[in-house]
């Protein structure tokens, strides 16, 4: 038998033991009595029993010890209380439980977290309709789904989640993209982060001696516990991953100045709601804002006011106000003829770099929470069928559970062994060759007959995956389910796993007026800001469904206007107003048909495509987040950039600040130069 089937059965066993005996037992009872212990010595037992305990509080699954009263025994004894395994009852309403079935249908996938998303629902919905059968509402799609980016780096999510969980101290190599280079690392996890399309960790880092985040793309190799202890560290009780998801781009790194920066008026509304959270706005006279915000990155801070171009201006301090000139007199020369002399093409081409193998970790293997709460809810579901005399179908099973049936034959039989000692079983299940599964259930199989307690990774998917679709559902059905979920659970998941970063501005107003809009079938009226041509237009639209992509949150519509289907940024509407028509859904108007394109991409449907230089010290970025087509001598690089219009284009060269500039074709070339010259001169 496996070892971690050895210690699934075991880890089982002694919880159905501790719940049936509804008393506090002795470690010598224990030993006696759980299968899996009574074979071993007594140093074994000890090694194995404090391991076990240590998982299950992991899983969140927290024993009772108790000392007893004689003054001169010291034999501990040990419980499990009811509440500590069983779930409280949550009432959800019917369109909350659509909602929470919309959202896994939506990550389904494509979710790091899917699997335990699942296993959550299923306990959460327990003798109610399965949010799993409701109909899949088509009023929102997501481009960005905080999937993990491949095999590699979903082990590495894996097993930081475990070192999170047991509070172990992990080792690995890290590439350093600012110093270019890769240094190993000491870090105690804390808690993990998602935001902009990326998973991060953010824990303290001993070499540095304070907290840090680190990107998980970043990591090269292996994962590695630091220490053989059960727990190596005690995150600190005012750590709160909310202050590492609500900075800017310019602000990730430690801040020692506060910019100063004006805003126009076209503008001001929206960069007050997009990012007014990073800093404070105070109204100026002629009708525009000053923005006040702290930084860390120069440059960063920079590459945002140019992305605006004429409408954000540095006011101070006067070294950011130098730095910006210089980078904007730098793009100009670099797009007048010969501003930009190009090194020789490597001959290799582009560098292939293979992932490092991981090596797997040697003994005792560490249990799949995700294979443990899969464990307890089949035996829900299990228990329930042999009490109503039903027999269920394997077929059913699997596709419920999205398992195999191999791995459904293995749950199935593992089940069957678990028992609460002196031959008592749980149940005993067995798949026939016709496909059914007939259930014979114990007695005391009440224990497992409710629906357990949320371990922490189905707690941490529930809610990372409400957090993710946001307030973007009509009514408030989400929101209203986390807060009951999260006082079930005593607290929030959030808090202790992880935290979703929330993408563009603070749009929850617009977005609830527009989704129940969506629902409703009503025609809106919108006030929209067009950075293309810069200026306000009033569009009248059908809003069929909100989409999610890199950039924040769109109305998909179809234009009335246009007679096209447009998408329109949540953070662009300045005004929504209901014209009181309502329409039917027209059936050729697909809104989630581009959601594998710009969604997810960031890059628009493309009508030409730029070559661009990305200067040396900036190459690594580039490497990063775009199609390079060649490597240069000198370090730089050449990227692809599709492109719909010379307007987008020059944003994104602008947002280079100085360190990118066109190749070709010659008339977005000339429309950067253009930009950047009139900057300069504006500047100087």
């Amino acid at each position: 038998m496996a070892k971690d089937t050895e210690k699934l059965i075991r880890q089982l066993s002694l919880i159905s033991y501790l719940m049936a005996e509804r008393r506090p037992v002795t470690a010598s009872e224990i030993r006696r009595d759980v299968e899996g212990y009574s074979g071993m010595n007594e140093d074994a037992f000890a090694r194995r029993f404090y391991a076990d305990r240590a998982e299950l509080e992991a899983l969140g699954i927290q024993l009772s010890v108790d000392k007893p009263a004689e003054a001169n025994a010291d034999q501990e004894n040990y419980s499990l209380r009811p509440e500590n395994f069983h779930l409280p009852a949550i009432e959800f309403t019917d369109p909350e439980l659509a909602a929470l079935g919309s959202a896994l249908m939506l990550l389904d996938g494509e979710f790091a977290y899917a699997e335990p998303l699942r296993l959550a629902l299923q306990q959460l919905t327990w003798g109610q309709p399965s949010p799993l059968t409701s109909p899949h509402q088509r009023q929102i799609a997501l481009g960005v789904t905080a999937g993990a980016e491949g095999p590699e780096l979903s082990q590495r999510l894996a097993k930081i989640e475990t070192a999170i969980f047991r509070q172990k101290t992990i080792l690995f190599d890290y590439f350093t993209i600012d110093r270019d280079e890769t240094e190993k690392r000491k870090v105690d996890p804390y808690a993990l982060l998602f935001q902009d399309g990326r998973f991060y960790l953010v824990g303290y880092a001993h070499e540095r001696e304070s907290i840090r985040v680190f990107r998980l793309s970043r990591i090269r190799g292996r994962v590695s516990y630091a220490s053989k202890s059960e727990h190596d560290f005690r995150r600190p009780a005012d750590f709160d991953p909310r202050d590492f998801a609500s900075r800017a781009a310019w602000q990730l790194g430690e801040t020692h100045a506060e910019a100063e920066i004006d805003v126009s008026k076209r503008i001001a509304w929206q960069i007050e709601r997009h990012f007014g959270r990073f800093g404070q706005f105070e109204p100026l006279p002629d009708g525009g804002a000053r923005f006040t915000t702290p930084y860390s990155g120069s440059r960063a801070l920079i590459a945002w006011v140019l992305r605006h171009g004429e409408h954000l201006r540095v006011v101070g301090p006067p070294e950011l106000e130098h730095e910006m000139q210089e980078r904007v007199e730098v793009l100009a020369r670099r797009h007048t003829a010969g501003g930009l002399e190009l090194a020789a093409a490597l001959p290799g081409g582009v560098d292939a770099l293979e992932p490092d193998p991981e090596p797997k970790d040697r003994g005792e293997p560490t249990i799949r929470p995700e294979r443990f709460a899969r464990l307890v809810t089949l035996a829900s579901i299990l228990i329930q069928s042999g009490r109503k005399g039903e027999k269920l179908q394997a077929r059913e099973l699997q596709l419920r559970l999205q398992i195999t049936e191999a791995e459904l034959r293995d749950d199935v039989n593992l089940l069957s062994v678990v028992n609460f000692g002196g031959g008592s079983y749980v149940l005993y299940a067995e798949v026939a060759e016709d496909g059914t599964i007939e259930v014979d259930p114990e007695p005391y199989s009440d224990n497992f007959a409710r629906p357990a307690r949320l371990l922490p990774v189905e707690a941490k998917a529930l809610v990372a995956a409400i957090d993710l679709i946001g307030d973007h559902l009509p009514d408030g059905v989400l929101s209203s389910a986390r807060e009951k979920i999260v006082h079930a659970l005593g607290s929030d998941p959030a808090q202790q796993g992880l935290h979703i970063a929330s993408t563009g501005g603070d749009d929850k107003d617009l977005a609830r007026q527009v989704s129940i809009a969506i629902a409703e079938s009503k025609v809106l009226e919108i006030v929209y800001w067009k950075p293309n041509e810069d200026q306000l237009s009033t569009r009248t639209i059908e809003p069929y469904a909100l989409v999610n992509g890199r950039e924040g949150w769109y109305v998909a519509s179809f234009d009335l206007g246009k007679e096209a289907v447009r998408h329109f940024r949540l953070d662009r509407l300045h005004t929504v107003t209901e014209t009181g028509a309502t329409f039917e859904r027209r059936a050729e108007v697909d809104p989630a048909a581009d959601i594998d394109g710009w969604p997810r991409t960031g890059e628009l449907p493309a009508a030409d495509t730029a070559r661009v230089w990305i200067a040396p010290e900036r190459a690594r970025w580039a490497r990063e987040e775009r199609r390079v087509s060649e490597e240069l001598a000198d370090g730089a690089v050449i990227v692809e950039l599709p492109y719909a219009g010379n307007d987008w284009l020059v944003r994104e060269v602008l947002a280079e600040a100085g360190d990118a500039a066109i190749i070709s074709p010659e008339s977005a070339r000339d429309a950067v130069h253009a930009a950047a010259s009139k900057l300069a001169a504006a500047l100087r």
